[in-house]
């Protein structure tokens, strides 16, 4: 029987439990959430914290800024987005899935949501590729809509994520996610119009990699895939039809060298 959307082996491993919410600094009023929910324009980044640390701090302030720049036509700085953060941690929250989202068509406002750590799937995903193509794919934007419709049908299809791929059949990246196959000893990006996840970024400067454009009629010729993003690394057994016999020593390089990362401190 096919999976539903309500099925929980299908729903993402967030942190379901909100901690904490602030905007600029403060618990948010009614008034100051109603742009971000009627609005829907912004950017954001999403961070896994461990004993108040995070890695590629210096990466996510980049793209905050770089986004920032591009939608509000000016820079947002980083240390007062660490300042947020830390603030919004307090001294009670070490451990923790953060997102910092800059929200509002003017005057723009910063709101850090502080919940539950989350951790990678320990099973391997199974992906259903779509023809769909994310806007200002470079920009981690809000109003994923167009994502999340797709990955509610390939979890009823029974799969784990949907993979996003151009007309002509190019892959692009996951709904939530980049997609690397294995090529060799070689690490091998799918190279299209996506965002350059940080995780992504961290593991292209510790393992053996390249970039190259891939197609769906080309995934054949691979010996396997994983999927990253801010929660971690996460093994691939299929693409549709396309089958991968997992290989544990591969995958576990590949979470070697993202753990052997070092954490930074918001302070």
């Amino acid at each position: 029987m096919a999976a539903t959307t309500r099925d929980p082996r299908f729903l993402p491993r967030y942190g379901r439990v909100v901690l904490r919410i602030e905007i600029d600094g403060a618990a948010p009023t009614a008034e100051q959430l109603a742009p971000a929910v009627l609005a829907n324009y912004g950017h954001f980044t999403a961070m896994q914290v461990r004993d108040r640390r995070v890695r590629g701090l210096d990466a996510h302030l980049r793209r905050l800024d770089a986004a920032n720049r591009e939608l509000y036509g000016t820079g947002l700085d980083g240390d007062r987005v660490r300042a947020l953060v830390s603030h919004a941690l307090a001294d009670d929250v070490r451990d923790a899935a953060v997102r910092v989202v800059v929200f509002g068509t003017a005057d723009p406002a910063v709101l850090v949501a502080v919940r539950d750590p989350s951790s990678p799937a320990d099973r391997p995903h199974r992906l259903m590729s779509v023809d769909y193509r994310r806007p200002l794919p470079h920009v981690k934007h809000l109003g994923g809509f167009g994502q999340a419709h797709h990955r509610n049908r390939a979890a009823a299809a029974g799969y784990d994520e949907a993979l996003l791929t151009t007309p002509d059949g190019v892959v692009v990246e996951g709904a939530i996610t980049n997609i690397a196959f294995f090529d060799g000893d070689d690490v091998v990006w799918a190279d299209a119009d996506w965002l350059h996840g940080i995780t992504m970024q961290l593991l292209e400067r510790e393992l053996p990699s390249r970039r190259a454009v891939v197609r769906l009629a080309d995934l054949g010729s691979y010996r396997g895939a994983f999927l990253t993003n801010s929660i971690g690394v996460v093994a691939v057994s299929a693409v549709d039809e396309v089958e991968y016999e997992v290989d544990a020593g591969a995958i576990g390089r590949v979470r070697a060298a993202y753990d052997a990362v070092p954490w930074d401190a918001f302070e």
